[in-house]
């Protein structure tokens, strides 16, 4: 059997990038080698993309370097996926599917995966609509209310709002919601510029650290005597979810530094929940990851009230951290599929809806 050719992007323009260049890395050092060959292609934290055969050739321990050569965007009849002006020339670089993990802005709001579209070839992950509106979490919350899937209170404004007429901003937010409340930027992920806030005081603060990292911004209310449950989500069309996990942050809340840098969490695999709560979760999360349009993986996350044994959707990802310590690859691993057995099956589904594409008609 011929290797295929994978292509792992990573990094990226956007607060997620480490966590980017440690998912890649992963993939890559778990990644079947008797049926794929990899390559790689970082983004730096500029934007700018750098090729190279190895992630230790292009990064240092944490970002992506500047490139030294000149990379062109695909182009779908060109037969290949990428360009590269060299000193010699232009290379043009062929891959049977592409893996991107770039985590957040640009690389899994559907910018990418429009860049993707464009050649034409396989891609793991959601496409341009389920990437964007997933990525969007008032989007992806006015969807999900829609279509009844629980979920707490939430109010959002735009930047601008917040600039004109603070408050009013906080008089509506202080009306609508009660402390402890979080206030998180829209459209990014890995607990990045989220705050919780348990008095008005606070929100200012708040609010200004959330802007920093996107234009618009939620505010959603908080749930005491909770836990946070996770579930993992594999398939295109009939879609497949994990057990439920359950993480129990020893701070205050399952921020950036808890996640990725001190591990300072409990977790249980299975959650320690009612069998048939953690069944409606399960079918919750599907539901999640089909009326938003996703498509390869997801992992989709929410609140248990231990007291009133109700759960809310917090949110979905469609590109979550896939690092050793990552809840995405622990939860499959313990639902029966390995790290390596899943991104051969991550790939595979990339294959499987590139095909179906394929038989769709372009002329009439």
């Amino acid at each position: 059997m011929n290797k295929k050719h994978v292509l792992i992007i990573f990094g990226g323009k956007s607060g997620e990038h480490e966590v980017s260049v440690r998912s890649a890395r992963s993939i890559e050092e778990n990644i079947d080698r008797d049926r794929f060959t990899t390559h790689v292609l970082g983004v730096t934290q500029d934007g700018r993309w750098n090729y190279g055969e190895t992630i230790a050739e292009i990064t240092d321990e944490k970002r992506v370097l500047q490139p030294s050569m000149q990379i062109l965007l695909p182009s779908e009849n060109e037969g290949a996926t990428f360009s590269i002006i060299t000193n010699t020339g232009l290379e043009k670089l062929s891959f049977d599917v592409i893996f991107p993990i770039i985590h957040g802005t640009n690389g899994e709001d559907g910018t990418l995966q429009g860049v993707l579209e464009l050649s034409n070839l396989p891609y793991v992950g959601s496409n341009v609509l389920g990437s964007a509106i997933a990525m969007d979490k008032v989007i992806q919350k006015m969807i999900c209310r829609y279509e009844g899937i629980p979920q707490t209170k939430f109010v959002w404004f735009r930047k601008e709002e917040w600039g004109k007429n603070p408050t009013t901003c906080i008089k509506e937010i202080t009306q609508e919601l009660t402390f402890p409340i979080f206030v998180k930027p829209a459209n990014l992920g890995s607990s990045v510029g989220i705050s919780k806030v348990k008095q008005a005081a606070e929100l200012h603060h708040a609010i200004t650290t959330a802007f920093l990292y996107d234009s618009k911004i939620i505010i959603e209310q908080g749930v005491e005597h909770i836990k946070e449950i996770e579930v993992a989500v594999l398939g295109n069309s009939q879609p497949e979810a994990s057990v439920c996990g359950a993480i129990i942050p020893r701070s205050e809340f399952y921020d950036y530094e808890t996640k990725y840098m001190t591990d300072d969490i409990e977790v249980e695999i299975p959650a320690h929940i009612p069998a048939d709560v953690a069944e409606k979760i399960r079918k919750a999360a599907i539901q999640t990851f089909t009326c938003l349009n996703c498509s390869g993986m997801s992992r989709v996350d929410f609140f248990y009230q231990t007291e009133t044994k109700q759960y809310f959707l917090n949110e979905i990802n469609t590109l979550p951290g896939f690092t050793s310590i990552s809840m995405y690859p622990k939860l499959w691993q313990a639902t029966g599929l390995s790290y390596t057995d899943l991104t051969s099956r991550l790939l595979e589904l990339a294959i499987e809806k590139w095909r179906d594409k394929q038989k769709l008609k372009y002329t009439y």
